[in-house]
């Protein structure tokens, strides 16, 4: 017993020393741990900001290793059915016996519907599908509707028998059977356009961080390198196929087309496992209905004198947009966000009734919406002179010489259009690589000018392309009634001496108006509209050129209704030696004028997003613009 006490109280003494040497070991190295510790934690903090919430569940961005199944069902989607959209024109004079007043009514119809859907197909893939779900849908939806319409060239029932140039005036004309049959291909082609177009760009920046560098640089050049590889994909469509639709077999033509459209399809679904795939969290545009059904029904209050702290600031946790300063524009819309004591909130801080409260953000996100809308506008009538290098300028082609050589080979008509697109993919690589980089070193901008100076420039390229295409029509005329002509057009017109290739001046124009504006206006939507709203801002783009189409429509309507009247001076007669096309160019390009006074009025009156409309450094900037 006395043993082990004497064990117990040496053990304890054993013990107090060692206490001793931790309290000492502690005293000479308490600074350096909380040195450590502090430099630990500071790490810890730096390193939760670079990463999600739930990494685990966060998307893993593959970026490049993504983009050749998605440029690649985009390239051949357009090999598909780009090439027979352009050769249409031709189809329905020769297949279908239709006048040319005729077809390009039904072209520009078909082609304003097919850019007008995009804005219905990114509210259905916002709301209920999805970006991937409605690619997927639109993918077969097209290649359906090439199917149907090979089936109306091969099979000789869905389509009326053909006539020679000699029997022009008494061809027989489409059944309503025929018809129909034309039109359900035509309509999936139409459903397909609805999905792939606004899902396509914002689908393929989905594949990027948009929180790295990498990420942003890779967003940036992704819009060039896509408008480039599509174009691409459209100039080899307009060569070789139409080569083969016009020169081979109306059958074969289509039929390679519907090939590469299985092609793409096929394409699109062996990425699937690489694809950050977005999940749909409602329309934005309901969003944006909410603002302003919310600020009409308190039109009667007074706005506060100090906006951007007395009105109702709240932003939903799950948010993916960015936080956007008070601007003092559309001020009538910021009475959304006036609390008044009808209003509840509930106890997350968000408004019980979204239609009579709407919290301060998302009347911002409203704002940003509306400043875009008179600049889009511009777009409409911009697009106008593009719209005849797809019609008329192919009218053109066909009562001009198209031999190259002394061979015998004759271009096809619709094929001449390639030229625009050559222009355009030939520009953009060296707009993105050369002349952006000069301009930055100039300017000190990223993207060495404003977009709005590119759209602006674009504008004006188109006004220009209208006054060349007026003046090459005004020789290709002459050469036709003052000079021997090449014998009969498939339309029954005399075919002028002039070379066809006098038609690459205005085709080379229009292509540089694309690459400046058309391309502006897709990273300027894609810049400009909040980051929920990515699909609406990809078929932002296509509804203007849908307004563009129905313009042009229009005004060929009204301007043949109107000249036919006129003692045989109508100018756009069915045979165009016969008419004044060359005036009617003229005429779009006084519209061009006019609308580019509009497009300087908006341009300096924007306000880019997320910069304080009162700042004076702001102000600076939006004249710039």
């Amino acid at each position: 017993m006395e043993g082990i006490v004497e064990k117990t109280a040496s053990f304890r003494l054993s013990m107090e020393g060692i206490e001793e040497r931790i309290a000492s070991f502690r005293s000479s190295n308490k600074d350096g741990l909380e040195s450590k510790t502090a430099s630990f934690r500071s790490n810890k903090e730096g390193f939760e900001e670079n990463i999600t919430p739930n990494d685990e569940d966060a998307p893993k961005y593959r970026g490049v290793e993504a983009m050749p199944f998605i440029i690649g069902n985009e390239t051949f989607e357009k090999l598909g059915t780009m090439g027979t959209v352009s050769n249409l024109i031709v189809y329905l004079t020769t297949m279908f016996n239709m006048t040319s007043i005729k077809a390009t009514t039904v072209i520009n119809v078909f082609t304003g519907t097919v850019n007008a859907v995009p804005l219905i197909g990114a509210f259905i893939s916002d709301t209920y599908l999805g970006r991937y779900v409605t690619l997927a849908i639109a993918s077969i939806c097209s290649l359906l509707g090439m199917v149907v319409l090979t089936l109306t060239a091969g099979v000789p029932s869905l389509h009326p028998p053909k006539c020679s140039a000699s029997q022009a005036d008494s061809c027989v004309r489409a059944s309503g059977g025929q018809i129909g049959f034309l039109s359900l291909a035509l309509g999936f082609l139409i459903l397909g356009a609805g999905g792939i177009r606004p899902c396509n760009l914002a689908f393929g920046a989905d594949q990027f961080n948009p929180n790295t560098e990498s990420g942003k640089r890779g967003i940036n050049s992704f819009f060039n390198w896509y408008y480039c590889t599509y174009t691409f994909g459209m100039m080899i469509s307009t060569t070789f196929i139409v080569y083969v639709q016009s020169n081979v077999s109306w059958t074969i033509g289509l039929a390679i087309p519907a090939g590469l459209m299985f092609m793409s399809c096929a394409l699109f679904f062996l990425g699937t496992k690489l694809y950050v795939i977005v999940k749909p969290e409602g329309s934005a545009l309901v969003s944006v209905v909410q603002v302003l059904v919310a600020a009409l029904k308190k039109q009667k209050l007074k706005n506060p004198e100090n906006p951007a702290l007395s009105l109702y600031n709240y932003i939903p946790k799950d948010s993916i947009n960015s936080k956007l300063p008070y601007t003092n524009q559309f001020r009538w819309v910021d009475k959304a966000a006036i609390i008044t004591d009808e209003d509840e909130i509930n106890s997350d801080g968000s408004p019980a009734n979204p239609w009579k409260l709407c919290g301060i953000q998302q009347v911002e996100e409203t704002k940003c919406v509306m400043r875009v809308i008179p600049v889009w506008a511009s777009g409409i009538i911009y697009y106008v002179p593009v719209v005849q290098q797809n019609t008329y300028a192919v009218l053109q082609a066909l009562q001009a010489d198209r031999k190259l050589g002394s061979g015998g080979f004759q271009i096809p008509a619709a094929s001449i259009i390639v030229f625009s697109m050559l222009t355009l993919t030939i520009f953009i690589p060296i707009y993105d690589r050369i002349i952006v980089p000069f301009l930055r070193k100039m300017t000190g901008k990223d993207g060495g000018i404003t977009i709005l100076q590119r759209m602006g420039i674009g504008i004006i390229f188109s006004i220009i392309t209208m006054i060349v295409s007026g003046l090459v029509e005004e020789r290709r005329r002459h050469w036709a009634l003052t000079r021997a002509t090449l014998g009969l057009s498939e339309k029954g017109g005399a075919i002028s001496s002039m070379s066809a290739l006098w038609l690459i001046p205005q085709l080379a124009l229009a292509g540089l108006t694309e690459a400046l504006n058309s391309v502006g206006q897709t990273e300027f939507y894609y810049k400009q509209f909040p980051e929920n709203m990515r699909s609406i801002a990809g078929s932002f783009f296509y509804l203007g050129l849908a307004g563009s189409f129905y313009l042009s429509s229009l005004l060929v309507s009204i301007v043949h209704s109107v000249t036919r009247k006129s003692d045989g001076n109508n100018w756009l007669a069915e045979d165009l030696n016969k008419g004044r096309l060359d005036l009617f160019y003229y005429m779009i390009a006084v519209l061009g004028v006019i609308n580019f006074g509009y497009f300087l009025v908006f341009a300096k009156w924007y306000r880019y997003k997320g910069k304080n409309t009162n700042t004076s450094e702001v102000m600076d900037g939006s004249i710039e613009a």
